[in-house]
């Protein structure tokens, strides 16, 4: 754990002289500044408890506007401030509402910030201007939906605008700002996802990413004047998963998906060849979800990105871009940290019961005998498990304990139809993989099948509880991080903007109310024999406390053995760096204590 992380936002000053990042530096994530030159950076925030998550940079005097929550609770309040002296000054003060801003959010001319809130109604994300100049706000698009601002049209009259329906479906409108007018751009029959990007410099067009047509999101351009969009490199062969253009609209940035690893590209709208940024691999990480984008100074003279590898922790990487030259601009591990103390990673597949071939990340601890391993299970489900810097893996290898992080049916990264196994199917197909990388690894020469544990957080804990519950046979150890125990109390108490999505995502609480309790862990909680710990945060809005607790009020009137951490002060996911050094201990002395040792201390 001797290395600093970095949130989920990335970004140039107006001047391009700097560039903008979030890390846990003093202990919690705050914003920094850094000269493109390198150096130590400044402090722009020194939030004690509140998380900054995303930032935007005004093209017309560098003010930035921010959005952070306090204790992870997710609502996100937005604030302004001036990069070159002040404090950040709170715009809006309601602790029940959600605020997010883009890193397109302000007008061309400054004086307009567009940011998506539900303020209005709870389960529906609006789209809202504010007059920076008179502090007048007023909602344009969104009623009813899901809604996130886009790219502003480079004369200001027009907003792109992202409707997500569900993880499988969205689709973009063109809004007008003075009446709020919108057209829907991308109408489909069949579900497709559609992101909006940068606009071309004529306001022509603009770029976006899309599944339609495709197993894999690629990058297209749209023009309004046919009302029609073409692939730009041909139908893709792997996902487009970040867009950004230059102030100056010559230069397009995209990091895209292969295997897990993510691959800078830059283009020169003006068609002048741009070398390979010559960076090492590397993939995208992320807090809570949020993962930083590229981004491209005002001039598009230079782009910085943020990548991690499985020996090195996440850097801010800096290219420049008439040479493809890339150099990190930070230094995030501390305490003598090196690569060459670490474990290298192997891409390993393995069969599961319908023929499929299951990707997992092999992290293999040394020694002549039969190990103990660890099978992890990322969250999301619709996400992926990348070949990036994990402390709890590294330390398990170096006491001799392997990992194997899987990429079950329903992780992204693998094309869409892949990605949609798991929709209204937790708990069945998902459970049969996790059942299935058992098998394989009990086939191993090098593991001891008596001492296999699991570990995973959100949709990983739930996948535990399963493991637990319904394969109890295998397991020696378990871990849980705020995971889902009971589908019926999940589905009901996730956030309100969250409401609509679950029928399609994991199903309806009342009208599936059946299927979900025969595929909860709940349900089987009395064949739990693993010892298992248990780590939740009390102010955790996608998976509720109660989740926890009526999982381990169960199991210990049964008489399981079972520990329960409560983070008071922690949502979804670790925002203090003292909690989630103490929640990686906790679950390593846990694995170690029951695969190492003889599980009486």
């Amino acid at each position: 754990m001797a290395y600093r992380r970095f949130g989920g936002t990335l970004a140039f000053s107006n001047d391009g002289r700097h560039v903008y990042f979030v890390s846990n530096i003093s202990g919690q994530f705050n914003l920094w500044r850094l000269p493109v030159e390198g150096g130590w950076p400044d402090q722009l925030t020194a939030f004690a408890d509140q998380t900054v998550r995303l930032i935007a940079v005004s093209p017309a005097d560098g003010t930035i506007a921010l959005c952070a929550d306090r204790a992870g609770d997710e609502f996100h309040q937005l604030y302004l401030l001036d990069p070159e002296r002040g404090w950040p000054q709170q715009l809006t003060n309601e602790p029940t509402v959600q605020h997010f801003v883009g890193p397109d959010a302000w007008s061309p001319d400054g004086t307009t910030l567009a940011y998506a809130a539900n303020a209005r109604t709870p389960t529906d994300m609006e789209i809202w201007l504010r007059d920076v100049g008179t502090g007048e706000r007023r909602p344009i698009f969104g009623e009813g939906r899901y809604t996130i601002p886009g790219a502003w049209a480079p004369d200001g009259t027009k907003l792109l605008a992202y409707d997500f329906h569900h993880n499988s479906d969205s689709t973009i409108y063109l809004v007008e700002v003075d009446s709020g007018d919108a057209r829907e751009l991308t109408p489909h029959e069949e579900d497709a996802m559609f992101f909006p990007g940068p606009w071309a410099a004529d306001g022509s067009g603009f770029y976006l990413a899309t599944d339609a047509g495709a197993e894999f999101h690629g990058l297209a351009f749209y023009d309004l004047a046919s009302s029609s969009y073409e692939w730009v490199d041909g139908e893709p062969e792997a996902d487009v998963e970040a867009l950004a253009g230059s102030a100056d609209r010559r230069y397009l940035a995209r990091l895209v998906n292969e295997g897990g690893w993510s691959r800078l590209a830059i283009r020169d709208l003006g068609a002048t060849d741009v070398p390979e940024p010559d960076l090492p691999r590397g993939a995208l990480s992320h807090l809570t979800g949020f993962q930083p984008p590229p981004a491209l100074s005002p001039d598009g003279s230079r782009a910085a990105v943020i990548l991690s590898s499985p020996r090195r922790p996440p850097e801010v990487w800096l290219v420049e871009t008439p040479s493809g030259r890339a150099r990190a601009l930070t230094e995030s591990r501390i305490g003598g940290l090196g690569e060459d103390d670490l474990s290298e990673v192997e891409l390993v597949t393995y069969p599961t019961f319908d023929g499929r071939e299951i990707p997992a990340w092999l992290y293999r601890a040394d020694g002549a005998e039969p190990g103990p391993v660890v099978l992890s299970i990322h969250g999301g489900p619709q996400s992926q498990e990348r070949p990036v810097y994990n402390p709890l893996y590294q330390y398990l290898v170096s006491r001799g304990i392997s990992v194997l992080a899987t990429n079950i049916r329903g992780s992204s990264g693998y094309g869409k139809s892949y990605m949609r196994l798991i929709e209204r199917d937790w708990g069945a197909g998902d459970m049969q993989d996790w059942d299935h990388a058992v098998r394989w690894l009990k086939e191993q020469d090098w593991v001891d099948d008596g001492r296999i544990g699991v570990w995973g957080g959100s949709y990983g804990g739930f996948a535990v509880l399963t493991c637990v519950t319904r394969l109890p046979d295998h397991w020696a150890a378990a871990v849980d991080i705020f995971g889902p125990s009971n589908l019926v109390t999940f589905a009901r108490a996730v956030p309100p903007t969250w409401r609509r999505m679950m029928k399609r995502f994991v199903g309806d609480p009342d009208e599936d109310e059946e299927l979900l309790r025969e595929r909860s862990p709940m349900t089987y909680i009395e064949s739990v024999k693993a010892p298992l710990l248990v780590i939740q945060g009390a102010t955790d809005p996608r998976v509720v406390k109660g989740e926890s607790d009526q999982l381990v009020e169960k199991l210990r009137s049964l008489g399981r053995t079972v520990e329960y951490q409560v983070f008071e002060d922690e949502g979804h996911g670790f925002t203090k760096r003292e909690n989630e050094l103490k929640s990686m201990r906790l679950s390593a002395e846990w694995l170690e204590r029951y695969l190492l040792g003889d599980g009486g201390d």
